[in-house]
């Protein structure tokens, strides 16, 4: 159970860094910008979203192989979100598209909640302009990060169909694209798609997750416009400063614990064990410009998990065991890229392991990751390792230190 909590504490700690991180205004020729306060700054949104949504049938118990022996299809979710923007008149705003960032709440149902729950996700999101259609009209993405809670997990006597979910919280993952338009001064109208997924990250088992594909209609208010455009000169001050490419370098310390199955003859066996993973990646990575940064990793690991093997005792409960040392680490090479915003950077990774003892190690590997800005040279590291594209690892949660970050302090 305490593993458990560890995720609302580290996403009350994100929320609290993300919200609370204030960033240093320059001096401009206009004083009363100077002094203006931090919601002038931004544009306060507060919004609301359906999402009707068709489930992937990745699993037999959603096929139809469940306690009502119907397939199970459809989820609908309600979303109440909060979030602030960054001022078009500002070099972050003109920057980024005028990124916003905040956190959701939401409300999750799927047609089953004798088996599956109705779940409550938290989480938080940021999204930008992708481009503009028409001076009322742009097409945005938007991606979400968080978790959800209430599900009813996998039980071999009380809930022995659903092998899809193997815990009560899980991580809450979704990306989604849609036309924004804007109906008035204070509205905008939001439409489009959003593709979801839910797992517990090899936590727990089993931990076959969950995919949906969803539609999106959102309303969205935007309650200090007003006062913005009372107290702001509407002709821009922003002076977007040249951006000196140069190569930084990322530190990144992380650990997870995960569960694991291992073959006993022909068949697979859940080990009783929660396995510790502890990791460390070294990064040189070439800034671009403002929005994007590329280079590669050394990426260092102990998996407790790999190479793990269980003997039959003959009918009895087998015995588990792990191997020497030496056959649970690895050192891999990758390549990286990362998206940068403000607050968030998006890292994605695709290496293999050069050195390593072999078995479970011997692998491609793929990692997703999720930087949270806390000082201008430290993050939050939440993420994800694949191996061979398809099969789950591990979660990489963690810590970032950036050396030699020549990035331009930018006034928001």
């Amino acid at each position: 159970m305490w593993k458990h909590n560890i995720f609302w504490v580290i996403l009350f700690f994100f929320s609290s860094v993300t919200f609370a991180e204030g960033q240093t205004f320059h001096k401009t020729q206009d004083n009363q910008q100077d002094s203006a306060s931090l919601s002038q700054h931004f544009t306060q949104r507060l919004g609301i979203e359906i999402r009707p949504g068709y489930i992937f049938q990745t699993n037999p118990f959603l096929e139809g192989d469940n306690l009502y022996s119907k397939p199970i299809k459809n989820s609908f979710s309600y979303h109440l979100k909060y979030s602030f923007q960054l001022s078009p008149n500002t070099a972050a705003g003109r920057i980024f598209g005028g990124a916003y960032q905040g956190i959701g709440l939401a409300c999750y149902s799927f047609g089953d909640k004798e088996e599956m729950g109705k779940p409550l996700a938290i989480y938080l999101f940021q999204g930008a302009r992708i481009t503009r259609l028409s001076s009322l009209a742009s097409l945005n993405y938007e991606w979400n990060l968080g978790i959800s809670c209430g599900w009813k997990p996998y039980d071999y006597d009380t809930n022995y169909y659903n092998k899809i979910i193997g815990s009560k919280v899980n991580a809450y993952i979704n990306m989604n694209f849609y036309l924004n338009w804007t109906l008035s001064r204070h509205f905008d109208l939001t439409s489009g798609i959003a593709f979801t997924h839910f797992s517990n990250g090899n936590t727990k088992y089993p931990n076959a997750g969950l995919n949906t594909a969803n539609l999106k209609v959102g309303l969205v208010y935007k309650f200090n416009e007003e006062e913005k455009g009372k107290r702001y000169c509407p002709k821009p001050f922003y002076h977007i400063p040249p951006f000196p490419r140069h190569i930084s370098y990322d530190l990144v310390l992380f650990g997870s614990w995960r569960r694991k199955g291992v073959y006993v003859g022909d068949s697979q066996v859940l080990s009783p064990n929660a396995y510790t993973v502890l990791g460390f990646n070294f990064a040189p990575m070439y800034n671009l410009g403002y929005r994007f940064r590329l280079g590669a990793s050394l990426d260092g690991v102990y998996d407790g998990s790999a190479n793990a093997y269980a003997e039959d005792n003959l009918g009895d409960i087998p015995e588990f065991r792990t191997p020497p040392l030496q056959r649970q680490l690895a050192l891999g090479l990758s390549g990286r890229a990362e998206y940068v915003m403000p607050y968030f950077s998006i890292n994605l990774g695709v290496g293999v392991n050069m050195f390593h003892g072999g078995g479970d190690l011997k692998a491609l590997y793929q990692t997703l990751a999720l930087k949270i800005k806390m000082t201008r040279n430290s993050f939050i590291h939440i993420g994800y390792n694949l191996k061979d594209f398809h099969d789950p690892n591990f979660l990489m949660l963690g810590i970032g230190f950036r050396f030699n970050n020549k990035y331009p302090r930018l006034h928001y």
